[in-house]
Formats: structure tokens, C-alpha cells, sequence
């Protein structure tokens, strides 16, 4: 923490909550991997295992929601103490729907795989996707373990990078699927990962978002890249 309160217990509930918040983000992380690796590699089993975490993201959620109204409850925090339990409790909420994108994922995969198709999926521009959203998510993470805004621009211009990417490879299926309707269940398939993954881009600008919050106390939802820039001057 980068200041401390007269009771040091305090220090160590927030340190506690935050850490918790980290975890999260950790096994969400690793939930994308997973995911993507069993469906390029067909890999059914990690398929499962990436479903079966998802609980444990699910708890972390929870714990970290109670711990924080237990500590509203009892340190009634103002200022910025109040800024940043606000922000854990949005954070959580983004880092549990990238878990359940990640886990829709390997649903598609077990889904592909276990009816043995005749047309396999092709994935090498959402690749490029997961490589993206994955760079945005940790940056975001490490914004918030440093309370450090200084990639927040390039977060959102990634957010840009993967919004286009998504909307290219909608062209791409769209064309598949016209010129060969044997390839529409597929292509379908396709772009439900792909969308997936685009969300994921979508909360990981959420969570840099929050951390402008909590270190400025300004809200930089929903503006323009021009008005992020503004803002972090």
C-alpha cells in the first residue's frame, strides 16, 4: 500500500482484500490460456478443468464483495480508502465475467470436439486476439497492484486493436459462409469465441478504467481516446 492508517490492522485488511482481488485476476488469466489451448489442441480434459475452476473464481468473487461491505461495516472509509474499495468491488465483477467468457470457451470446445465434425474450425486470427486481451488484462492488473495509470492510454488504443480484429474476422466467417454453406455451423462457432474474446478486451479496459478512478478520482467510462489522454496529463 502506498500510505497507512493509525490502525495498522486496517493496512492489513485492505492488503488482504487486494490480494485476494490479485488472485482473481491470476486464475482468470490462466482460465483464457486454458481455454484456448483446449480448443486449439482439442484438448477436452483441460476443457473441463478450465469449467471447474471457474467455481473457484466464483468464491474469490464472493469473499472479496463480503470482505469489503465487512470493512464499509467497520472503518467506514472515506476519500480515498472508499475510491479504492469501490474499485475492487467493480474489478471483482469484471475478472468473474472474463472467467465466464474463458469458460464458454472451452464449453465451445468440448461442444466442437465431442461431436467429431466433419469441418474443423480454423483459429488463427482469434489467437491473435487472445494474445491481445491477454497483454490487456495483465497490464491492467499490474496498473491496479501499483496503483500505476501509465499504460491506461494503451489499454484502451489495444481495446481499438481488438474491437478491429473482431470485426475483420466477423467479415472473414461471413464470407465462408456464403461461398460454402457447409461451413455456417462452424463459422458460427467461430465467431462465439471470437466475440467472447472481444468481451473479455472490454472488461480488461474496465478494470484500467477503474484504477484512473481510484488513483485520480476521475471516471473515464465510456469517453473517447482523446478525453483519456486529457485526463491523464
Amino acid at each position: 500500500m502506498q500510505f497507512e492508517h493509525t490502525s495498522k490492522q486496517y493496512d492489513v485488511e485492505l492488503e488482504s482484500v487486494r490480494a485476494k482481488v490479485l488472485e482473481m485476476g491470476g486464475l482468470v488469466e490462466q482460465q483464457i490460456v486454458n481455454a484456448l489451448e483446449a480448443l486449439t489442441n482439442a484438448d477436452l480434459k483441460l476443457a473441463k478443468d478450465v469449467m471447474e475452476r471457474d467455481n473457484r473464481v466464483n468464491l474469490l468473487e464472493v469473499q472479496v464483495d463480503e470482505d469489503c461491505s465487512h470493512i464499509i461495516a467497520r472503518r467506514q472509509p472515506a476519500a480515498r480508502d472508499l475510491r479504492m474499495i469501490m474499485v475492487m468491488v467493480k474489478t471483482i465483477t469484471d475478472l468473474e465475467r472474463i472467467g465466464d467468457e474463458a469458460t464458454k470457451i472451452a464449453r465451445t470446445a468440448q461442444r466442437i470436439y465431442e461431436q467429431d465434425r466433419m469441418y474443423k474450425p480454423r483459429f488463427n486470427e482469434i489467437k491473435t486476439m487472445v494474445a491481445l486481451v491477454r497483454e490487456m488484462l495483465r497490464t491492467s492488473l499490474d496498473a491496479f497492484a501499483r496503483l500505476d495509470i501509465s499504460q491506461t492510454l494503451e489499454v484502451a488504443r489495444q481495446d481499438e486493436q481488438v474491437d478491429e480484429q473482431f470485426r475483420t474476422a466477423m467479415r472473414q466467417l461471413i464470407t465462408f459462409m456464403l461461398e460454402d454453406p457447409r461451413t455456417i455451423s462452424m463459422s458460427l462457432e467461430v465467431l462465439f469465441v471470437a466475440k467472447a474474446v472481444e468481451r473479455i478486451g472490454d472488461h480488461a479496459k474496465n478494470i484500467s478504467e477503474y484504477v484512473v478512478y481510484m488513483v485520480k478520482g476521475k471516471d473515464i467510462r465510456h469517453t473517447s481516446i482523446e478525453t483519456i489522454r486529457d485526463t491523464l496529463s
